[in-house]
């Protein structure tokens, strides 16, 4: 794959960079990340399961929201706080080093194996939520697989993410959503709910949607194929800092993103694959070029 920027279609630059270590926890907005093919280096790599091994979320734990991780890549250590407790620390090197037992886990259909983080993790998480639950580590010797409909047909591995590497959206989106949010008399909100990997500025409200590839401009060319459209659950309705949910964003989003793509499913951003560049860094400020497809 090759690309030049001067044919584009659109063009922007990379806004913002999220990272979301534990499944369903809060995010690290970061200048620069590597590039893998499960996505941005460290992203969904750990998730909460209950006493059956299913995924737990915000859906059911609001408070999960309250769980700030930061990675301290010179420390080795991924360090996990929440209010009234003492920082959880937590190797990042592979746990097959220290030998940790295995799980088997499911998040939505898939079932696979996962790395046992230990009773400290387990103990501190179960205080956190209130319930009791387990932290779990991604295996790279398992398997999940992008579903092949929307990818173009690239093999397109994920980590714990719900079904895709990466989440794009765009600045345009999140400040439209807010226009339509005050102009009912109800207060802004930060883009952050929407839980998007990678915010591209000085695009159209929602151009993504019509995004085929999108190239970044790193070190060597990076191809990101924007896949599946992102289909809503009531996440984006919780308010992050309070934890206490309610309904106007879901709402207003209702009442103009409705997907013919999905049906009529509300949709906000856009799962997408990585096409080439894994490996790369990508950065806050990047140049960023679309190629554009309408059906």
């Amino acid at each position: 794959m090759t690309t030049n920027f001067d044919q584009a279609d659109v063009t922007g630059t990379v806004g913002a960079l999220w990272v979301f270590p534990v499944k369903s926890c809060a995010g690290i907005s970061v200048q620069q990340a590597k590039l893998l093919p499960t996505g941005l280096e460290w992203d969904r790599a750990w998730m909460v399961v209950d006493e059956q091994g299913v995924f737990v979320t915000q859906r059911e734990v609001a408070h999960m929201a309250w769980v700030q991780p930061r990675i301290d890549v010179d420390g080795g250590q991924l360090l996990l706080s929440f209010p009234g407790q003492e920082d959880l620390s937590i190797p990042l090197a592979l746990p097959w080093m220290t030998e940790a037992p295995q799980l088997h886990v499911q998040v939505w259909s898939s079932h696979v194996n996962a790395w046992d983080m230990g009773p400290e993790a387990a103990s501190w998480f179960s205080q956190a939520l209130g319930r009791a639950c387990r932290l779990v580590r991604f295996d790279p010797a398992q398997q999940r697989l992008s579903s092949s409909k929307w990818t173009g047909g690239i093999r397109a591995p994920n980590q714990f993410a719900d079904g895709y590497p990466l989440l794009v959206t765009t600045s345009s989106a999140f400040a439209a959503l807010n226009e339509r949010l005050q102009a009912q008399g109800h207060a802004v909100v930060d883009g952050v709910r929407f839980r998007a990997n990678i915010v591209l500025n000085g695009l159209a409200e929602h151009e993504e949607d019509y995004i085929d590839t999108l190239w970044v401009q790193a070190a060597e060319p990076v191809a990101i194929c924007m896949g599946k459209p992102c289909s809503r659950c009531p996440i984006p309705n919780i308010d992050p800092r309070t934890a206490q949910s309610s309904p106007e964003v879901g709402d207003t989003i209702h009442q103009y993103r409705q997907d013919a793509r999905l049906d009529g499913a509300i949709t906000f951003g856009m799962n997408a694959v990585v096409a080439q560049g894994a490996g790369q860094l990508l950065q806050v400020g990047q140049a960023v070029g679309g190629l554009l497809k309408f059906d």
